[in-house]
């Protein structure tokens, strides 16, 4: 079947079919940079990836633009999330966002995240979101208060609501909203907020010195590199309200189009059932998670579980993970390590492919229902076991059989998931210790050759009491690291 994606502002399954043929447009709200990125982080930006992923890979041309939000989200308790931080850490303001913007960058580096196309930053864009604030002025949709802030008058936008099914009647004062006396309704959200001469972030604007709210960030950046009208717009089901229902109202209620045509929210990242978060003091940062687990493991039991669902993190889950993935990384090894020693052949046997084409239609089936990674992770499971089965077997196999084998493990496991990298080479502690591990295994060889079965079997446990799983192939032996519990 062709892609169908679940979209939530239809909450319904539909084929997607972008506004120009071949050519996909997608925004998706970035971090606010006044920490480190936690795993909660890592849930939503690996599962953006993978749809961006997927997309390019059935031929489309994707613009990928992710916002850094640097000034404007602003807490319950008025406070601005970037000066928190700041005061947290001594530290000037910007200072606070360049550090954190380097370490998210880094992280998703890290994790393999490919970067987006276009990366902008709420205070690079205060210009945009001004002449945006005039306009729903102009057109009634705001309205300024006697103090200097300028705010959305929800009553004025009848679908406020549409996304997130939140009614303006059925919300009450003080339900994720400050409150303040000079709002028209307690559901209107800051457009501008005036900002005392003490306040750090701030700037000239009709209204005096101040700074722009959260929401209009994203619909200035958006229609500015999507235009009025774009494709899919991406991020946690957690902001849904007010959020993305705020960035609908101040588009479309300004333009009066439609602003974003599929939304493709992700389920949050939860800690024994709780959403992992900094205020709860429950988060694990990627940093310290890749200290942990490889890259691959990470992205693997994220992926393990759909990306509209909740997934609770547990340790036992990540090292299953770890696991899985070192069972498909040492079948490509295998596989690599018979394409050197191969006879060179031009073409492919169809006989073989024709039994791994199944595998790539189940792993294609599996992404085409609204990007369904673990049945496209079973998918490529079910390839494993075709491929180890090919490998182990007394049959002469062609480079050019090999070779389309391995491009088949690099689209799927590699492109598309992220999870098995072009290069896998084996590494533990470095070169060295690699090194010495292949001189081991040469004597021990040698002991085999030798007939000397009692001294083989010895290195061999040896060995593996230090955690390194020798497998003896036809070819010649393989290892890797025995990932352990606890």
């Amino acid at each position: 079947m062709k892609l169908h994606v679940y979209n939530y502002l239809t909450r319904q399954k539909e084929p997607f079919k972008p506004l120009e043929r071949g050519q996909v447009t997608m925004y998706t709200c970035g971090p606010t940079v006044y920490d480190h990125p936690h795993l909660g982080h890592a849930k939503t930006y690996v599962a953006m990836d993978v749809i961006v992923r997927y997309l390019r890979y059935l031929g489309n041309q994707v613009r990928y633009v992710q916002n850094i939000t640097d000034v404007g989200h602003i807490l319950d308790t008025g406070e601005d999330r970037i000066l928190k931080g700041a005061r947290r850490e001594r530290s000037e303001p910007m200072e606070v966002v360049e550090t954190y913007t380097r370490s998210y960058f880094e992280d998703m580096d890290a994790l393999g995240v490919v970067r987006p196309n276009i990366s902008p930053r709420a205070s690079g864009h205060i210009p945009e979101q001004i002449e945006w604030i005039k306009m729903l002025l102009e057109k009634g949709y705001a309205y300024e208060t006697p103090t200097g802030d300028v705010y959305f008058s929800v009553e004025q936008f009848p679908e406020y609501g549409k996304l997130s099914g939140q009614k303006v009647e059925e919300q009450e004062a003080g339900a994720r909203v400050t409150i303040r006396e000079e709002k028209r309704h307690p559901a209107d959200f800051a457009l501008w907020k005036r900002a005392e001469p003490e306040h750090i972030l701030r700037w000239p604007s009709p209204w005096g010195w101040g700074y722009p709210g959260w929401h209009i960030e994203c619909t200035a950046m958006a229609t500015k590199y999507l235009g009025e009208t774009f494709d899919i717009h991406g991020g946690g089901l957690d902001n849904i309200f007010p959020h993305n229902e705020c960035e609908i109202a101040q588009a479309e209620a300004a333009t009066g189009q439609s602003f974003a045509r599929y939304w493709l929210l992700t389920g949050s990242l939860t800690v024994d059932g709780v959403k992992m978060g900094k205020s709860l003091g429950n988060f694990l940062t990627i940093k310290d998670a890749l200290n942990l687990y490889t890259p691959e493991a990470i992205r693997f039991f994220i992926l393990s579980s759909h990306y509209r669902s909740p997934v609770d993190f547990r340790r036992d889950a990540v090292l299953a993970a770890e696991r899985g993935v070192e069972r498909l990384h040492n079948t490509v090894r295998m596989l690599r390590k018979r394409m050197e020693d191969a006879m060179p052949s031009g073409t492919a046997d169809l006989s073989y492919i024709a039994e791994i084409d199944p595998h790539r239609d189940a792993f294609i089936e599996a992404m085409n229902d609204d990007f369904n990674t673990p049945q496209a992770i079973a998918a490529l499971f079910d390839l494993n076991k075709e491929v180890n089965s090919l490998l182990t077997a007394d049959q002469p196999l062609g480079r050019g059989t090999l070779s389309a084998i391995d491009g088949l493990y690099r689209d799927l496991g590699g492109k598309v998931l992220g999870i098995i990298p072009d290069d896998l080479t084996q590494n533990v502690g470095g070169e060295l210790v690699t090194g010495l591990i292949e001189i081991i295994l040469d004597i021990r060889q040698r002991y085999r050759d030798a007939k000397d079965w009692e001294e083989a079997d010895r290195l061999r446990h040896q060995l593996a009491q230090i955690g390194i799983e020798v497998d003896d192939r036809p070819e010649g032996p393989t290892w890797h690291v025995e990932h352990r519990g606890g």
